[in-house]
């Protein structure tokens, strides 16, 4: 590692036990799900690891992240590209598109007639969330024109939940008949794919023949108000930097948003927004230090966060602050203090962090 620099550490052996557990609850196969470079922690470790776990199907967002995971994963896996891509345009990769729109529909289709080859594709169907997939009035001309479809190999019809975090939301059981009756009509006898992390957690009403979790596979609570059921997957350090003493009215950071109330030691830490230490947190985090919680004080400015540790007598420059990890310092925990999802806070991770890989199958 270079001095001074802020380490990453993923336990990919939690992540292959989440989906692994995933698995055994959905009593189905799942997928990984591993858009936005796994979120935030690498697709390609992650990936490669789920891989051998036995995991033979994945999601990404992206054509270019799915070419990249092809290249690291090779030849083998079946990759899925959400946001779709025009015919041709993976090369040799062999990914797979998802349909999200009938001209999506008739233009691969029409190329796997060309072709004289059915292009495997995943069909998409809008049950609610009014983002991507087939809207209601394209499944009522697909399903009265069925033809559409030659052409094109189905793998997977799937819709996706717009509040699988609220288990009591109606929208929840609307899409479970919109999806099955919309299924029934168009792709009869195709495999399906419905619950992401959160549906998993619905029941029965939500399995499929493939399950899509990704959030819950990093360690992100996928049941909101209850206790986590996922293994924790991150944890984030960065250096102290340097330690001074401050009087009572001294300020901290720009702005001058904290004044000390009396005499204070204030750590500055080597790690700010464009690290991915949400600007957000400003005056309303905690880290771990020597095992014990210090306030976050003052802004978090692009490189550099300042925290009270007046009560950590022994901190010294060189320990290793905890940002993320520990009691109450999960990615959900911080997401909470400033008003977003862990999904973000580990998306948002940035690249200057070393990225330190532990565990697998």
């Amino acid at each position: 590692m270079v001095p001074g620099q802020g380490v990453l550490r993923i336990d990919l052996g939690a992540i292959v036990a989440n989906w692994r557990d995933l698995v055994a609850r959905h009593g189905a196969p799942c997928a990984g799900v591993v858009k936005a470079d796994g979120y935030g922690l690498g697709a390609a470790a992650v990936a490669g690891a789920l891989r051998d776990a036995g995991c033979d199907t994945f999601f990404v967002a992206h054509l270019t992240e799915g070419l990249a995971l092809r290249q690291a994963l090779g030849a083998g896996p079946a990759i899925i590209v959400l946001n779709g891509f025009p015919p041709g345009a993976d090369g040799e990769a062999g990914l797979w598109p998802v349909l999200n729109g009938l001209g999506d529909v008739e233009a691969h289709a029409a190329a796997g007639r060309a072709a004289g080859a059915a292009r495997p594709a995943l069909l998409h169907l809008d049950t609610g969330m009014a983002r991507l997939g087939l809207d209601a009035g394209e499944q009522r001309r697909l399903a009265e024109d069925r033809g559409r479809l030659a052409g094109l190999d189905l793998r997977y019809v799937m819709t996706h939940l717009a509040c699988a975090d609220e288990p009591e939301h109606p929208l929840n059981t609307r899409q479970a008949q919109r999806f099955g009756l919309a299924a029934a009509r168009i792709a009869p006898g195709v495999p399906r794919s419905f619950a992401n992390s959160s549906g998993i957690f619905l029941g029965d009403d939500h399995a499929s023949d493939l399950a899509r979790p990704g959030c819950a596979l990093h360690g992100i609570n996928p049941t909101p108000g209850q206790p986590n059921p996922m293994r924790q997957v991150v944890t984030l350090e960065a250096p102290v930097l340097q330690i001074r003493s401050i009087a009572a009215g001294d300020t901290v950071g720009y702005g001058a948003s904290w004044a000390a109330k009396e005499p204070r030691r204030v750590a500055t830490v080597a790690a700010g927004y464009a690290d991915g230490y949400l600007r957000s947190l400003s005056g309303r985090s905690l880290a771990l230090l020597r095992g014990r919680a210090v306030p976050l004080i003052g802004r978090v400015s692009m490189d550099l966060t300042t925290f009270d540790v007046t009560d950590v007598p022994e901190a010294q420059v060189g320990d290793s602050m905890m940002l993320i990890g520990g009691p109450g310092n999960t990615p959900d925990d911080i997401a909470a203090r400033c008003g977003t999802i862990g999904y973000e806070v580990l998306t948002s991770l940035g690249a200057r962090y070393a990225r330190l890989y532990s565990g697998g199958a």
